[in-house]
């Protein structure tokens, strides 16, 4: 049976600004997803470190396009692009997609941020605009899962400020009012749960404590009419070709080819000032 997101789940998501979807994928799909991510030479080769403030780090590897791969396909396969078709009002496009991985006792933090903090300056004119976190791992408060402010998709764009070369954060002065009047919430998932998040959510996450990693996927929509004007950017619109759900275990353990995926070489930090009257 084709899946639809139930009333309840788009009430949530409406509400909250996020919603998670337990065992979206099941264990073959997330073994031949975790195997890909391990041992596909273009996710390794394309890695990067984004650090924190302590100099811990988080390993990224970040691709602009759905291929054939099996992450592609991810990117691809109908119960997904239902979801962001369903939450996001219409046609929609893959914008980008990436691997965070927290590894044990090493994976950094990430502040306070929106991810349309980061694509505002890629030329997208609307927050229309969605991310699904698939987790690889189980992922917790120990392993640095991510945190999220319910209902701050409906406060708007908030200004960001640098916070490393590699990270900016939200206003941390108006982040102070913020956790005040909203709840944090602890997104813990086991591996094969998808967190669905609208991109004005902010949404941080602690360091790795643990002898665990937290890896995850990261597949981003964009609205199709809310296509990014900066061309340079490589995030513009190209036609989903939808696939069906089990093109995944079909493809098995397929790894990127021709660079189908356009993986980046660089982290994108959009260059912004500090607030007037911080120090």
């Amino acid at each position: 049976m084709p899946f639809k997101l139930s009333t309840a789940q788009q009430e949530q998501y409406e509400r909250d600004g996020y919603v998670i979807l337990p065992k979206h994928f099941d264990g073959e799909e997330i073994a031949l997803l975790q195997r890909a991510m391990e041992e596909d030479p273009a996710i390794t080769d394309s890695s990067l470190i984004r650090p924190d403030q302590e100099g811990f780090g988080t390993r990224i590897s970040l691709w602009n396009r759905a291929g054939d791969s099996v992450y592609g396909l991810a990117a691809r396969c109908d119960r997904m692009v239902e979801v962001a078709t369903t939450l996001i009002g219409g046609e929609v496009y893959h914008f980008q997609s990436k691997l965070t991985a927290k590894d044990p006792y090493e994976g950094g933090a990430w502040e306070w941020h929106q991810d349309y903090g980061y694509w505002y300056y890629n030329g997208c004119l609307r927050p229309d605009m969605l991310s699904c976190m698939i987790a690889l791992d189980p992922t917790n408060k120990e392993n640095g899962c991510l945190q999220l402010v319910k209902s701050s998709h409906k406060l708007g764009r908030i200004d960001h400020v640098p916070l490393t070369d590699k990270q900016n954060e939200a206003d941390p002065k108006r982040m102070e009012h913020i956790l005040r009047s909203h709840e944090a919430f602890h997104a813990e998932m086991e591996a094969g749960d998808v967190l669905v998040f609208h991109c004005n959510m902010l949404h941080r996450s602690d360091k790795n404590t643990s002898p665990n990693r937290r890896w995850a996927l990261l597949i981003c929509y964009n609205a199709a009419n809310n296509d990014a004007y900066e061309l340079a950017d490589d995030r513009s619109y190209v036609p989903l070709d939808r696939v069906p759900d089990g093109a995944i275990k079909q493809a098995g353990l397929k790894f990127s080819s021709s660079d189908q995926e356009h993986f980046t070489k660089a982290a994108y930090v959009p260059k912004v000032s500090a607030l007037a009257g911080d120090d």
